[in-house]
């Protein structure tokens, strides 16, 4: 990213992602050989009268050398130091902002067993943390910059992949544009409708449909509400918290799904590909599943935890959405999810129910929102892709046809 965009970058993800205030903290996750854009995000922050800029580093070259080389034991053996940072920033009011530029091929060559434990060790250590970020007991943000492997993955035969993929990502996250906040604006407004839309017809079911195999049915939570890119952190302060996003989302009934669905894009996942699989669900559970590559990381996701076996979010997106008509595929889940509608095994997000922050961990349940320590999204929206709304009447509505919204 050249400096102008970078400043851009930074303004839009402070100003619309966390929407950070005067006198709050940030906490930043980037890449080590990023720092120009931690630096970025640091200045911009100070300029906004910031409290303080902390910067965790991420390697994943140094991750892959721990996965190889400690064990399962020392894998899963989570600091105390460690937990404590993380809840530290719900009690101190922090916003927190991720940078997601994974190397889809990082953790080839590394034991499935040791990611899954490492995984599961880490959302069980972190869960109260966790819960928070779900609940929107603190403002976040996660978004992407290019990184040379990332890049070399999405543009294998470009001479120089790395400006290649930043130009992308500029352009689905606005960027490109004279003043990328006014224009983040009028798109969280026209994803609002969808939202409306699917809230006024208040559906029990929806049923999708294709041509792949997809023949799906999964009820919706009691009491539940689609949101769309901008949502109401429990301090009252709004924020959008992956950018980009071109979704309409909501919690599903974790035991009201029935029927199979197929993967209509490769899901990385810990550092590895997950592709041409299949889950099949009953009373809301997964019974069965396939894949043609990444069986056994597949596996090791589904058996995280009772929760991983039941769905937390459903999400539609159109096949017009700027990222989809991009044509690339990103290996990435924060652009990819974004270019087809997808669900998820694991969590549901507690705000995806009316009136959440009422309602005790039980009251949730009750309602039939998923409690897990994953929450892992997979595509299953293609060009061809039918959806219809079921009402408590049995009434059926449209709601796609050919992969994109009818409204």
């Amino acid at each position: 990213m050249n400096g102008d965009i970078l400043n851009k970058f930074a303004e839009t993800v402070l100003n619309i992602g966390v929407n950070l205030q005067e006198n709050q903290g940030l906490e930043i996750i980037c890449p080590v050989e990023k720092s120009d854009v931690a630096v970025a995000l640091t200045e911009t922050a100070y300029k906004m009268k910031a409290k303080t800029v902390n910067v965790r580093w991420d390697s994943e070259s140094v991750k892959r050398l721990n996965y190889l080389n400690d064990s399962i034991d020392t894998l899963t053996d989570i600091p105390k130091w460690f937990i404590d940072s993380k809840n530290y920033l719900v009690k101190k009011g922090f916003c927190y902002v991720a940078i997601a530029a994974e190397d889809p091929s990082a953790f080839i060559g590394v034991p499935p067993e040791k990611l899954a434990a490492a995984a599961k060790a880490r959302g069980k250590a972190l869960k109260k943390f966790y819960d928070s970020v779900m609940s929107n007991g603190i403002r976040w943000c996660v978004v992407s910059v290019p990184t040379e492997k990332w890049a070399k993955k999405v543009f294998p035969a470009s001479k120089n992949p790395e400006d290649d993929l930043g130009r992308l990502i500029a352009k689905t996250m606005r960027l490109d544009a004279e003043n990328p906040v006014t224009e983040w604006e009028k798109h969280i407004l026209n994803l609002n409708k969808h939202a409306e839309f699917l809230n006024s017809h208040n559906f029990e079911y929806l049923h999708f449909s294709n041509a792949i195999g997809t023949d799906f049915t999964v009820g919706l939570c009691d009491d539940h509400v689609w949101i769309s890119a901008q949502e109401k952190a429990k301090d009252g302060v709004p924020f959008v918290a992956n950018m980009p996003t071109e979704e309409v989302f909501t919690a599903p009934h974790r035991l009201k799904a029935e029927g199979t669905v197929k993967s209509a894009m490769p899901l990385c996942y810990e550092g590895q590909i997950i592709d041409g699989f299949s889950l099949t669900f009953k009373n809301g559970k997964v019974v069965d599943f396939s894949a043609e590559k990444g069986y056994d990381t597949l596996k090791h996701l589904i058996n995280t935890d009772g929760g991983t076996k039941r769905l937390g979010e459903v999400a539609l997106i159109g096949k017009n959405s700027p990222i989809a008509k991009s044509k690339v595929l990103f290996y990435n889940t924060l652009f990819d999810e974004n270019a087809s509608c997808h669900i998820a095994l694991g969590e549901g997000y507690p705000t995806t129910v009316k009136e959440s922050e009422t309602l005790t961990k039980n009251d949730l349940k009750n309602k039939g929102l998923n409690d897990s320590i994953e929450h892992v999204d997979f595509m299953i929206g293609t060009p061809d892709l039918k959806i219809d709304g079921i009402k408590k009447d049995k009434t059926i509505v449209p709601v796609f046809r050919n992969g994109d919204w009818i409204i």
